[in-house]
């Protein structure tokens, strides 16, 4: 069922900013012990000098240029919870059979990560995309569920719901982070739907006989390469020393919450730091990252709500209408395309990502990090538009919707 959903235009406040401002003013730091680095977390001197950045940062400039992006807002009903009110992007191309494609956000991002790939994907010389990039409930504009049990399957519901509401009944998937998991469980929820999806986060496990013979016998035959070795490298530094965060939001959320919706000093550090580490390198600006941690503080359920979804995915028990990390993790028949970006979170060997489905691409850069779509837009655009495009092992996937056409959308 098709419906025409109400334009948003971000407008937080003024109270709320004057709000920031005052904690900010009144901000008492601990201090640091010598030689202090990013092995310990935020250094004393780059977050002091943030806060003061934030304090004289100008937020209606910000909201002004995010509004320049066509948004809007639309209830969704997700069974069980009633409907929620989901703040989204929804860019259209002038190009009549662009396909549809639905960008979902991880955590600590949010819609914003979708903006510098919007004027790459919806232009002639294609294929072109239709792109809708929701906040996520309980993210950015968002409206969050009431009650508990709001896990992944009620995710990828109202993803699905909100494509299927916008007249898109079969539509393309690209996610990372908390992205891989809802858009895995699209394409496990809604196959006839979820056509194909492209991940650039890759969680999997090795290769085993039983399931994947002809994988487990090149795996058992070929030794790790250097990069592979490398590979491996940067999943143990993430399991051994990046993964607080993870045990935290995943089973005391709440007791987060009270820092991180009281103190934007505590959010700041909390996000910063993930920007930094998670990184290759990426010289982010002042301006980039007071306005990304900004639409967590100014968010609809406030700068701790977006951590529920640790929680509840991780308690998530194997049963009807619940998807778990099993299925998620496993092989799904929907069409897969895969980048693989030395300074992700996990980095396994392509024989291992390859269980997850049908690979029909794949993209081997040799740098990039976690936040792929602001690190390199243009490469997730090549590997989207090579994906999809006219000899590309996705191509046609959604009937009627090539990504081709000289005539210009009807919106």
């Amino acid at each position: 069922m098709t419906m025409a959903p109400e334009p948003y235009t971000i407008s937080v406040p003024q109270e709320r900013i004057d709000s920031l401002r005052t904690k900010l003013s009144l901000a008492e730091f601990p201090d640091e012990l010598a030689a202090s680095e990013w092995d310990l977390g935020v250094p004393l001197a780059d977050l002091k000098r943030l806060t003061k950045a934030w304090a004289e940062f100008d937020w209606k400039q910000a909201e002004a240029r995010l509004n320049e992006v066509p948004q809007f807002h639309a209830p969704i009903n997700v069974d069980g919870f009633g409907d929620l009110d989901i703040h989204f992007v929804w860019q259209r191309s002038e190009v009549k059979n662009a396909i549809p494609l639905l960008f979902v956000h991880g955590w600590p991002g949010s819609f914003i990560e979708v903006l510098k790939i919007l004027p790459l994907l919806s232009t002639p010389g294609g294929p072109a995309f239709h792109v809708v990039a929701p906040s996520l409930p309980n993210f950015g504009f968002s409206e969050g569920p009431k009650k508990r049990g709001f896990a992944a399957a009620q995710y990828a519901e109202t993803c699905h719901k909100l494509m299927l509401s916008l007249g898109y009944d079969e539509y393309v998937t690209q996610g990372g982070d908390w992205g891989f998991t809802i858009t895995r469980s699209i394409g496990y929820l809604y196959p006839d739907h979820c056509k194909a999806s492209h991940i650039n986060m890759v969680p999997a496990s090795p290769p085993v006989f039983k399931k994947n013979p002809i994988l487990a016998l090149q795996h058992s035959l070929t030794s790790y390469s250097r990069k592979e070795e490398d590979g491996f490298e940067r999943t143990k530094w993430f399991s051994k020393e990046g993964r607080g965060y993870n045990l935290m939001q995943s089973t005391k959320p709440q007791t987060l919450a009270y820092a991180l919706n009281d103190s934007p000093i505590a959010l700041l550090a909390w996000i910063y730091e993930k920007l930094h580490d998670w990184t290759d390198g990426h010289l982010w600006t002042d301006d980039e990252i007071l306005t990304w941690i900004s639409i967590y503080q100014f968010s609809r359920m406030g700068p701790g709500a977006a951590h529920r979804i640790y929680y509840e995915v991780t308690h998530t028990q194997p049963g009807p209408g619940k998807v778990t990390s099993a299925e998620t993790g496993g092989y799904i028949g929907v069409k897969l395309g895969l980048a693989y970006n030395p300074k992700e979170l996990v980095v396994y060997p392509k024989t291992w990502c390859r269980t997850l489905g049908p690979v029909v691409y794949e993209s081997d850069n040799e740098s990039g990090g976690h936040f792929y779509a602001t690190e390199q837009p243009s490469w997730l655009a090549r590997d989207l538009r090579t994906m999809f495009g006219e000899g590309g092992g996705a191509y046609g996937v959604v009937k009627g919707k090539s990504g081709y056409d000289s005539n210009r959308a009807r919106l």
